[in-house]
């Protein structure tokens, strides 16, 4: 079963090199005339499929690719023309690991996704995301990831009205007053959600009642229109799940259409043992799999790349159903608070918060941080030299941002667990981190897997997010493609976009062919780079000048209109449902 979207918007008529605002009258700076809305001429086309590219003039109309024209070719009459030499033309970039759940719905402007060609992220990854809950579990679990997109109960911008899937699709959907979003958004029903609804927060095997409630919770997401199923099994409390519990889950998303994305239980002490267990869960269930951000981490599994991409070739041998993502950057970042053992996680967080004001509770959980390794670090014992502030939630703990835990307690004179205990109870758990554990030559063996495709991971909260929010498309594009030459430009074009949309099951976007959507992006193959860095992660890139959702201008000249094309891509179980 593949996925369908929401019915196109009408192409606005705008103005060149002014914001688009419905109702304008469409301009003709090179040409009047009728025929097409407008026609890209004497672009490169890279059309997502790993072929070879080619000069073509591109016809779009009602929001969907209405011609290609190749140079010699007749070319196609338009209301508008744009003179595309120099510029390559792509599908617009398939963001499969996103975590802008709620900026979606707090910012119009979307800058961070939007001016890297980004015009489809796939949220709710993870295992933690804000549908399906109640009351309850809302405020649990806008507790335990408010480093990751703040606190939804608090937001200025947001109100919380929805509990399902469907009515929080239905919410992006509705926008800004009914006008949309800024890109396009499919949603994974997260599974450490859908357990904490079932079980709470208990560290033990489901009942036979609650995993019929979580089947039929999965069941109910699907038909309202997610497109799979995530987990985060070093976070609480999805990790809890045991592998026959993840395995019946599966078996309602494949029966629905859709894949499993799991944050696996380990990425550094037996990493590749966790990716056996996932392909082990997609076997039993007969479920698609996609790894989330398959990295390879730590001083343990520097230079093993090569040991995860045998194991994956050999499932794929067999027949497996298997695809993953990557960001082109070495530290992960996450919250600090998903350092912690899962113990201390058991009730929640208001339980963690107890358990750390205790003087000895907080002691074990300090040994099993530093000597033993928690499972909440990869089962490997923390340096706090590697562990950097990213983001807090209240202004003033900001001291802290930009610096390690190990600098911020040389300089209190105090031991690094005693820094990080206090940060963790001054700021209610809203501490965001980079964790310094990646290696290059890991990074650039997985990215060019013939089942890789892009995912930025992209943490927008901290006044010091990861680079990645910003800089993930574009980096792939100018430093590993131009630069590196690891990548071809029709290859990398293709892991970006034909590829994602394959494993989404899009039928009509992903690629640069007549008929499918116009979502598109125009960049310069010789500039194109990211300008986001570790030390000013929000600037925005270069190189990318246009960018279209639905046949309208999102990005304009290098700069944000006004539009807000974006709607919510759902699984096929939606139309059939009924």
């Amino acid at each position: 079963m593949g996925a369908t979207s929401h019915p196109p918007r009408p192409v606005v008529r705008t103005r060149p090199k002014h914001p688009h605002r419905d109702g304008d009258d469409l301009a003709a700076p090179s040409e009047k005339g009728t025929g097409m809305d407008l026609v890209i001429q004497d672009t490169l086309v890279i059309d997502g499929t790993g072929g070879p590219a080619y000069r073509a003039d591109v016809g779009l109309d009602g929001g969907r690719i209405a011609g290609i024209r190749r140079s010699g070719e007749p070319r196609l009459s338009a209301r508008r023309t744009l003179d595309a030499h120099g510029l390559a033309l792509s599908p617009g970039f398939i963001d499969m690991h996103a975590h802008s759940d709620l900026a979606l719905l707090r910012d119009p402007d979307h800058s961070a996704k939007a001016a890297q060609g980004v015009t489809l992220e796939v949220i709710g990854q993870d295992g933690l995301s804000y549908a399906p809950v109640d009351d309850r579990t809302l405020a649990e679990v806008s507790q335990a990831i408010t480093g990751w997109n703040g606190d939804v109960l608090s937001d200025p911008v947001i109100t919380p009205t929805w509990r399902s899937v469907g009515e929080y699709l239905d919410r992006l959907d509705h926008g800004f007053d009914g006008a949309g979003i800024a890109v396009n958004a499919a949603y994974l029903i997260p599974q450490g959600s859908v357990r904490m609804l079932a079980a709470g927060w208990d560290d033990r095997e489901a009942t036979a009642a609650e995993l019929d409630h979580m089947r039929h919770l999965v069941a109910t997401g699907m038909r309202e229109g997610a497109v799979g199923m995530s987990s985060g099994l070093t976070y609480t409390p999805g990790m809890y799940a045991n592998d026959d519990e993840l395995v019946a889950l599966c078996r309602v998303v494949a029966e629905h259409g859709g894949y499993y994305s799991p944050h696996h239980r380990s990425y550094g002490a037996g990493a590749l043992e966790a990716y056996e267990e996932m392909v082990a869960v997609a076997r039993a269930s007969g479920c698609p799999l996609h790894l989330a951000h398959a990295t390879m981490n730590f001083d343990v599994n520097e230079g093993r790349a090569p040991e995860l991409l045998a194991l994956l070739d050999r499932a794929l041998a067999d027949g497996a159903d298997i695809t993953l993502d990557t960001y082109p950057y070495t530290p992960g970042s996450t919250t600090l608070v998903s350092m912690l053992p899962s113990w201390a996680a058991v009730g929640g967080p208001d339980s963690i918060l107890a358990r750390l004001r205790d003087d000895a509770t907080s002691e074990r959980i300090r040994h099993d941080v530093e000597v033993t390794g928690s499972d909440g670090c990869h089962g490997v014992p923390i340096d706090w030299d590697a562990i950097e502030i990213s983001g807090v939630r209240d202004p003033a703990l900001t001291g802290f941002v930009g610096r390690t835990v190990h600098a911020c307690a040389a300089e209190r004179g105090e031991r690094p667990w005693a820094t990080a205990r206090r940060l963790l109870l001054e700021d209610r758990l809203g501490a965001t981190i980079l964790q310094h554990v990646g290696h290059e030559e890991n990074v650039r063996q997985i990215m060019r897997h013939r089942v890789h495709t892009g995912g930025s991971d992209g943490i927008l909260q901290g006044d010091k997010p990861h680079p990645r929010a910003y800089g993930t498309f574009p980096r792939y594009l100018g430093h590993y493609v131009r630069e590196l030459g690891l990548l071809s430009l029709e290859e990398c074009v293709a892991h970006l976009t034909g590829r994602p949309a394959g494993r989404l099951r899009l039928a009509d976007r992903g690629l640069v062919r007549e008929g499918h959507r116009a979502d598109l992006v125009l960049f310069d193959p010789d500039t194109v780079a990211a300008g986001s860095t570790f030390a000013a992660p929000r600037t925005l890139p270069e190189g990318i000048p246009y960018v279209l959702i639905d046949g309208r201008f999102v990005i304009e000249d290098g700069r944000r209109t006004d539009v807000l094309a974006g709607r919510t891509v759902r699984g096929t179980a939606t139309a059939t449902a009924t």
